[in-house]
């Protein structure tokens, strides 16, 4: 049963409404991953480690992770008008905290904050696609939308390469600040409050169980590599996160009206849409932080050339997100899954063998191949899953798909420069100079199990074809 607030939607206000989606996704996606190509700089600038350095995009998906399950709570309890808003202005304060940071953990709650917005935005924004268009266009206007919330963060490494070079790394702060303002002026005077309110309570048991489970498992995972599973930095937070999460679910399955309803996971198709964007997010971010490091840390070239590296891919994922969107509407999932999971393969094999001696043309076919397959996937996957689920409970699923994926990401960042790391280090006595690069190699071989689970799942978890309600699956 559809929105009545959505049906009265003219055209051109559902239009100027996805306007300011896009225009806010734009800029609060782009620092998810424009911080992979200042990590060098950010690290000599307040002269820390890499390993803590990467926190900038792991913390980042960490905090938006753990917010993702309280905006579920906040769509259906909040008007739609105010809370976007609301995340457009934290977003805001997050992004001038950032710039004024004197030392890196401020700049770390800076963003925090933006993470925070974001995670506001991004589940907002879906819910709303998903509401107030038809069923045979969702996947079209995910797909558009995809422009900015998979197209925006993969570009947004290349971009940031030339202006690191030539204003400095806070220039990106300053760019996206600009834009996020537009965003909020222009919601502020077009936004509609389209999304029915429910009458649920604040669970802040819930809540807090949430925040724990979700943070404790990314934490601990992604301190594992670096102090191992029997220690106080790794194993606890991840054996405490594990416990509370088993708790967490069972509180949620016995609640009337759940702070998250877990219960849609007893959905075949949109458990497997959730852990396959788990999968691609795990590889995505792991790739999307080692494309830089091999350019600079490894190659020994600037931060320009490492955005020009990565220009063809972008472009790429920008040419193949709104199409796969249509293909999507068209043919269901099951081929886009297959030939998307199959090249994702393909691109994380290639960089195995990247060398101190290939060419950077080399890698820049590669990652094109990858962005191909990621853009082909990231937005379906979303769309295929929430479309399985009853309208009401549309907030509960891409909430919980969204934050399970970006959690997801954050601990593929984490892990597959863990993975280079220890490789790398102890390697160093049998490759002397190409122990980096031997490192480099070996994660890329882990991401390419991953992208083989992932496709072993388009093949034998989801069906050719299934009719429901007139939607291809």
């Amino acid at each position: 049963m559809e929105n009545h607030k959505s049906t009265q939607l003219s055209s051109q206000k559902r239009t100027l409404i996805f306007i300011c989606l896009v225009v806010s996704g734009i800029a609060s996606s782009t620092l998810a991953t424009a911080m992979t190509t200042a990590l060098p700089n950010v690290v000599e600038y307040f002269g820390i480690s890499t390993s803590v350095g990467q926190w900038i995009t792991s913390g980042y998906s960490l905090a938006m992770g753990v917010v993702m399950p309280l905006t579920a709570f906040l769509i259906t309890r909040f008007p739609t008008k105010k809370l976007y808003l609301t995340g457009i202005g934290s977003f805001i304060l997050g992004l001038l905290i950032s710039i004024f940071a004197g030392n890196f953990g401020i700049m770390m709650a800076g963003r925090v904050l933006q993470a925070c917005g974001n995670g506001i935005l991004m589940s907002a924004a879906q819910v709303v696609i998903l509401t107030v268009y038809p069923i045979e266009k969702r996947g079209t206007m995910m797909g558009t939308y995809g422009l900015a919330t998979t197209a925006a963060p993969i570009i947004a490494p290349t971009i940031a390469g030339l202006m690191i070079d030539a204003f400095g790394w806070k220039s990106i702060f300053y760019v996206v600040l600009v834009i996020m303002a537009f965003s909020f002026i222009l919601s502020a005077l077009v936004f509609e409050d389209v999304l029915e309110l429910q009458d649920k309570k604040f669970d802040f048991i819930s809540f807090v169980e949430s925040i724990i489970a979700f943070g404790g498992i990314t934490l601990g995972i992604g301190n594992l590599t670096s102090f191992g599973l029997i220690s106080i930095e790794g194993g606890l937070p991840l054996a405490v996160g594990i416990v509370v999460c088993i708790f967490f679910v069972v509180r949620q399955w016995g609640l009337e009206k759940p702070f998250l309803d877990v219960k849609i996971l007893k959905n075949k198709n949109y458990a497997i849409s959730v852990i396959s964007s788990m999968l691609l997010y795990l590889v995505m971010m792991g790739s999307s932080v080692m494309m830089p490091l091999y350019v600079q840390s490894v190659m020994g070239y600037s931060a320009v050339v490492s955005g020009l590296v990565t220009l063809p891919g972008s472009l790429a994922t920008a040419v193949i997100s709104p199409l796969a969107g249509k293909m999507y509407d068209k043919m269901g999932i099951k081929k886009l899954f297959v030939i998307g999971s199959a090249a994702l393969i393909i691109s994380n094999i290639g960089m195995t063998f990247l060398t101190l001696d290939t060419p950077l043309w080399t890698a820049a076919i590669l990652n094109v191949i990858r962005n191909l397959s990621i853009g082909s996937l990231m937005m379906p996957l979303l769309t295929w899953g929430t479309s399985n689920v009853e309208l009401k409970k549309v907030a509960d699923a891409s909430s919980m798909l969204t934050s399970f994926r970006t959690i997801a990401g954050s601990v593929g960042s984490a892990v597959f420069v863990g993975i280079m790391a220890v490789v790398s280090e102890s390697s160093a006595a049998a490759y002397g100079d190409r122990a980096l690069i031997h490192g480099m190699n070996i994660s890329f071989l882990w991401m390419a199990a991953g992208a083989l689970i992932l496709l072993l799942i388009s093949i034998f978890g989801v069906r050719k074809t299934l009719e429901q309600k007139g939607r291809p699956y």
